[in-house]
């Protein structure tokens, strides 16, 4: 059975911005990848026939890492990010886009990669992520 633990958003941010001082921002793409591999553990879970998108969105909510998730046809906007942090310069929800990216592709079985082009950190009113090259 697997084991879960709680980290704070404060925690996360200070995890992402220690990261940041590092490697600048090279380690979004590993944030990135790390959010891809969650989702794929998620995905494991699926039952058949079971919706991607309506199943990993509950596991984003009940986990914490949204408030509330949109799939769209062009990708998705989510609300409460636990990765944002008002006042930014930068988007930062590089995990939550590996996430909803995976996810997508268990929905539509072909590679997808979002990115974030409205951000809470930035001072967007809510995260949109959307198809890389507008596909």
């Amino acid at each position: 059975m697997a084991r879960f633990v709680k980290v704070s958003q404060q925690e996360l941010d200070s995890v992402r911005k220690l990261y940041e001082s590092v490697m600048s921002y090279a380690c979004h793409g590993l944030f990135f990848r790390e959010g891809m591999v969650l989702a794929e553990e998620v995905t494991k879970n699926l039952a058949l026939g079971e919706d991607p998108l309506e199943f990993g969105k509950k596991v984003i909510l009940e986990r914490g890492w949204a408030e509330e998730v949109f799939f769209t046809d062009s990708g998705a906007r989510v609300r409460g990010s636990i990765e944002a942090t008002p006042g930014g310069d930068v988007e930062t929800c590089h995990r939550l886009r590996g996430i909803l990216s995976k996810l997508l592709e268990a929905k539509t079985r072909h590679r997808v990669r979002l990115a974030e082009v409205e951000c809470v950190s930035t001072g967007g009113r809510e995260c949109v992520f959307e198809r890389e090259g507008g596909a």
